[in-house]
């Protein structure tokens, strides 16, 4: 840890900028080796700084999860917003037109009634709005179910006037149960087969399929798995972070983002406590790991306990931390720990540069 990182008062985020512009690239030219576009999730970051870095990287456009993400890019610029997440309700409704005229919006259908909804209230107010049909990846969780089901719900919604289906989308979300990368592997070809059985099956009924989107953070690693769809939505490779380093899809040094904190308390000789908790690292696990992040310099000391404020660190051996000593960790789960955060420091080379907005924090309705 450098000495600039060793003033900062804790606890502090910080992210590497080279190394997020290094990750960027690197996905981005993956994605275009096998003719992918990519429009990272923004959740992640819930930045229009990081946004408009992906953007100008050759991005087609962002992925939100929430209206209020998507106010936030179209506000700064951001022309191309795919909201990923279903629109239920009038005050949705309004604020997803508005959102239409200021950027071009496409969102998701999973329902009868919601895609009647939304249908009716374009219809009303003379607009229409771009679509895909969400296929379920096996969270059960709002998609329809591959096949027939596809099929049918496509046809039972098509002479809608006040939306257009334009394709499909897909989150395999059990990816994340992956133990290695041919894991990651197989769940991949998994989307890509999922998606192009089901595309073809509504070409076939006269649809069109202009666009195939899945590829998340884990599976967009191997975008050689996923030729043949159309785009792929990965958001914390921009980052990085314990879950990734598991499952051996980045190295440490990949890691952009950092929770930097200060050694507080030493109440016996294994345990000390360190200035960071629930509220600024995460209380987020990962599937093959304990504790909830890994120490930089001291990978082999477990944070075995959060509480609000305070981060419980233990050692086999005798705690070589003592009162005041600063500590970085890399969190289990990236994108929680911007959404805690107003700012995050940015340095280039070890040397600070600029505090960057996280502009859309706490933007989740």
């Amino acid at each position: 840890m450098n000495e600039e990182i060793k003033k900062l008062s804790t606890p502090a985020v910080i992210v590497d900028l080279d190394i997020v512009e290094k990750n960027i690239m690197k996905m981005r030219e993956g994605a275009k080796q096998f003719r992918l576009q990519h429009r990272p999730h923004i959740k992640t970051h819930r930045s229009t700084f990081f946004a408009k870095m992906q953007m100008q990287a050759g991005c087609c456009g962002i992925t939100v999860a929430k209206l209020g993400e998507a106010e936030v890019m179209a506000k700064a610029g951001i022309k191309d917003i795919f909201v990923a997440y279903p629109i239920i309700g009038e005050d949705k409704l309004k604020r997803l037109l508005k959102i239409s005229r200021q950027a071009e919006v496409t969102t998701i259908v999973n329902s009868i009634k919601g895609a009647y909804q939304l249908n009716e209230y374009c219809e009303k107010n003379g607009e229409k709005i771009k679509v895909l049909i969400e296929i379920d990846g096996g969270l059960n969780r709002g998609g329809i179910k591959s096949g027939q089901a596809v099929l049918e719900y496509a046809q039972s919604i098509r002479n809608l006037k006040g939306i257009e289906i334009i394709g499909l989308m897909y989150y395999g979300g059990l990816v994340y149960e992956s133990h290695n990368k041919e894991e990651v592997k197989k769940y991949a070809r998994q989307e890509r087969e999922v998606l192009l059985t089901n595309a073809k099956m509504l070409e076939d009924d006269g649809f069109c399929m202009k666009v195939l989107s899945a590829g998340s953070s884990f599976t967009g690693k191997v975008p050689e798995e996923l030729e043949g769809i159309t785009e792929i939505r990965s958001g914390h490779y921009i980052f990085n972070d314990c879950g990734q380093l598991d499952v051996g899809l980045a190295k440490e040094e990949e890691c952009a983002l950092r929770v930097v904190s200060t050694i507080v308390s030493k109440p016996d000789k294994h345990v000390v406590i360190a200035d960071v908790g629930s509220k600024s690292l995460t209380s987020d696990r990962c599937h093959y790991r304990s504790g909830f992040g890994e120490i930089v310099e001291y990978p082999n000391i477990e944070i075995y306990a959060l509480n609000e404020e305070h981060a419980f660190l233990r050692s086999e051996e005798e705690n070589p931390l003592q009162i005041g000593d600063k500590i970085e960790i890399i969190p289990n789960h990236a994108c929680v720990v911007t959404n805690l955060v107003e700012q995050v420091y940015g340095f280039r080379n070890g040397v600070f540069e600029q505090m960057i907005e996280i502009d859309a924090r706490g933007k989740s309705v």
